[in-house]
């Protein structure tokens, strides 16, 4: 049986079954959804092809849990706007600026752990007082990361489309790029990166 740091191999079949090659059984979505809970680093494979399918595995498994009845996580504003950056110039920086959201999310979320763990014991006023302050914390976290990503996408104004602060865009005005435009495009591609990669620090 596979440690929980090995990478377990799991094999889908034609029929839609998955096979679990570290502990030779067939398990269930549901059953993933409980592996990747407890930090157990999983593949899956196309059982005929060999290719890798995980990235459609994990988002089946996001889609049944959003249609269970009272776990739904992702509001639509979310879905929406998801949706209107594929395709999009931006495209290439969402899945960074979320990656790094979601670590930075989850720091704050052990540290809220914690807290509340710490606070059992103590007066009902005073557990409420420390989680008041942990949640505060977290949407200053939140409201940071998403100014660094607003700031991240007026640094691509001379290219397209413009993100105010107020998060809605606004076309851009008309101009002939100059002989230096790919130059300063990859400037600005490298100083994003480097805005992104510091927000999940």
């Amino acid at each position: 049986m596979a440690s929980k740091d090995d990478v377990v191999t799991i094999k889908k079949y034609a029929n839609r079954r998955l096979y679990n090659t570290g502990t030779s059984t067939y398990v269930t979505l549901d059953d993933l959804a409980e592996m990747v809970k407890r930090g157990e680093e999983f593949t899956v494979q196309d059982a005929k092809t060999g290719e890798d399918i995980t990235h459609t595995v994990l988002t089946q498994i996001i889609f049944e849990l959003e249609n269970k009845s009272g776990q739904t996580m992702l509001p639509v504003s979310f879905l929406r706007q998801l949706i209107a950056f594929y395709g999009d110039q931006m495209q290439m920086i969402v899945p960074s600026f979320l990656e790094q959201s979601m670590l930075a999310f989850a720091k704050e979320q052990e540290r809220f752990r914690e807290q509340i763990t710490s606070a059992i014991g103590k007066t009902p006023i005073g557990s409420m007082m420390d989680m008041g302050q942990s949640m505060k914390a977290m949407e200053e976290t939140t409201r940071r990361n998403m100014e660094a990503f607003q700031e991240a996408m007026r640094m691509f104004s001379p290219f397209g489309a413009v993100m105010p602060r107020n998060g809605q865009a606004k076309e851009p005005e008309a101009a002939e790029p100059s002989g230096d435009d790919l130059k300063d495009l990859k400037d600005q591609i490298a100083a994003m990166q480097r805005k992104i990669d510091s927000m999940g620090k």
